[in-house]
């Protein structure tokens, strides 16, 4: 997030830094979207309805909100060589933790250690690529690196059932250490990476890091224009939070297999990858509201579409969906970093509490999803009730441009 300009480094050890940070985003992909596709059969073992597989769904967001920014401030002390090599280590252990629980609590509290390790990545990765480039090379990295959390949820999402859990023997505990494994192979791979001579002054703390200032919250949380951006983060997190976790279920209920819901809620995630990769780029100031509106358009448009049974319009809402989620979080943080309430040497504190804020979202967006489908018996009113979210999205990002002007006026 800083503007400082890219040290002198040479080109093969920024890209394979770049590399190291890309599988380290792919494996937290990997492991956050771990339990959608096995949704049935956990519930079924351990004897929970859907309103608690919803809440333990949502309780490594909840973790996150609490740890992103103590993670921020001990990446700026100790740097992203070691913050990412602890979150790593971090995600592994929820890995495998969670393949050897006996209760509904023990599994909430294995995917809550998950929470613990993703702010150092979420504020680890675009704290280190600023280091290494400057200008548009900057923004075609951040591009590349935020590819990998979607590949590791097209991974989770259409090998789970076909692929993973027979070679786990069927059995979903054996996914869990499978995907532990993957995540521990990955950090041997930054391991290596960080740890060469020409890659560790690039992957230390970046200097002295001021103590923290609380009321260098209060200077940008009481700007209208923030505290409506916020509460569109928040809703945009709830619907992505929703649907990313319980997809594969929905799609069950429409008459797919396992296996063949697998492959259709990787649709979403395949086309997130292109729209994180081109839509972003047109987002200039003068656009940015304009795309956030037409985003939540798209993702209304999708949830009314998925109450569909499987044929081409449920295939176009999951296309408008992965539309949306591929990018509207990338907007919503443009817009927030585009404020003129949010001065530059405050972009760390803003982005740290862009994600504390907007993880509330993700985490009542899969606990209310599931709350409400065990109540009404189905999947129709909570996804009927994401379309009423999305509409109340629409109305925050129509105030929120009438808001711009006045501001800049007043500026």
């Amino acid at each position: 997030m800083s503007a400082a300009p890219a040290p002198p480094a040479p080109f093969l050890i920024r890209a394979l830094l770049l590399a190291g940070v890309w599988l380290i985003y792919l494996v937290f992909g990997l492991t956050a979207a771990s339990l959608a596709p096995l949704v049935p059969p956990i519930a079924a073992e351990l004897g929970v309805g859907n309103g608690a597989m919803g809440l333990i769904l949502g309780a490594w967001p909840l973790t996150y909100i609490a740890a992103a920014l103590p993670g921020g401030a001990m990446l700026d002390r100790i740097g992203a060589r070691w913050g990412l090599l602890i979150a790593v280590a971090v995600m592994a252990a929820s890995a495998f933790l969670r393949g050897v629980v006996d209760t509904p609590l023990q599994l909430a509290l294995a995917v809550a250690l998950f929470g613990v390790g993703g702010p150092l990545i979420s504020v680890g990765a675009p704290k280190l690529i600023a280091q290494l480039y400057a200008g548009r090379a900057r923004g075609t990295a951040m591009g590349i690196y935020v590819t990998g959390p979607y590949l590791g949820g097209i991974l989770a999402l259409s090998l789970t059932n076909s692929v993973f859990l027979p070679l786990a023997g069927g059995d979903w505990r054996g996914v869990m250490a499978l995907h532990g494994g993957l995540i521990l192979a990955a950090g041997l791979v930054w391991v290596v990476i960080a740890t060469l001579p020409a890659a560790r002054p690039l992957t230390g703390p970046a200097g002295k890091s001021g103590k923290f200032d609380p009321a260098a919250f209060r200077d940008v949380v009481r700007s209208r224009e923030v505290q409506t951006i916020l509460a569109v983060a928040i809703g945009i997190f709830a619907v992505n939070h929703a649907l990313n976790n319980w997809l594969p279920t929905v799609l069950q209920a429409r008459g797919l297999s396992a296996a063949a819901a697998g492959y259709w809620a990787a649709i979403p995630t395949a086309v997130g990858i292109l729209g994180a990769l081109t839509v972003p780029r047109f987002a200039t100031p003068d656009r940015q509201v304009g795309i956030m509106a037409g985003l939540f358009v798209s993702m209304l448009c999708a949830t009314l579409l998925l109450q569909l049974v499987p044929g081409p319009l449920l295939v176009a809402g999951l296309v408008l969906q992965g539309i949306a989620r591929g990018t509207m979080m990338t907007v919503a943080i443009m817009l927030l970093m585009e404020s003129r309430d949010v001065p530059k040497e405050r972009l760390g504190l803003a982005g740290g509490l862009f994600f504390t804020t907007a993880e509330i979202g993700g985490v009542m967006g899969p606990a209310a999803f599931g709350l409400v489908s065990d109540l009404s018996g189905g999947f129709v009113v909570p996804l009927v009730l994401l379309s009423v979210l999305c509409a109340l999205m629409l109305a925050l990002v129509g105030q929120l441009a009438r808001l711009r002007p006045r501001l800049a006026a007043a500026g």
